[in-house]
């Protein structure tokens, strides 16, 4: 059995205290090829994107997977952050919260269910005599 990573619990309970304590959630992010962002916000290879109830709709922070839609310039965009891409979440206002060390990408096609994202399939090498 492989060990539960802590961040999505930390990233979790620092939303939440954010929310309770009348501070803006804001999730700095560094963008990979599994992370679907609007490109045009997306600065030295990272974004931070406002989490507040008034920024994003249908907001889910799971274990694998941080999922919303949100407005951008206008239009809406729905976002997907894997939760190894988190580099931070903390309060817009105070600036407190915590930092990660960014993970590796998840494997292709592991996307959330229900994804727009295309199902990459894995190359399967076997030796042929």
């Amino acid at each position: 059995m492989s060990e539960l990573s802590t961040r999505p619990y930390l990233i979790r309970a620092i939303y939440e205290w954010c929310v309770e304590s009348a501070l803006t959630p804001y999730l700095a992010v560094k963008v990979n090829g599994e992370t679907e962002v609007p490109v045009a916000y997306v600065k030295d290879g990272e974004i931070v994107l406002s989490l507040s109830v008034n920024a994003v709709r249908n907001l889910e922070l799971g274990n694998e997977y941080i999922t919303c839609a949100g407005r951008f310039g206008g239009a809406s965009f729905n976002v997907i952050v894997p939760v190894g891409a988190v580099i931070g979440i903390f309060a817009k206002e105070t600036g407190q919260g915590l930092m990660f060390q960014p993970e590796d990408a998840p494997p292709p096609g592991s996307g959330p269910v229900g994804s727009d994202k295309p199902v990459a399939q894995t190359p399967i090498l076997k030796i042929v005599k």
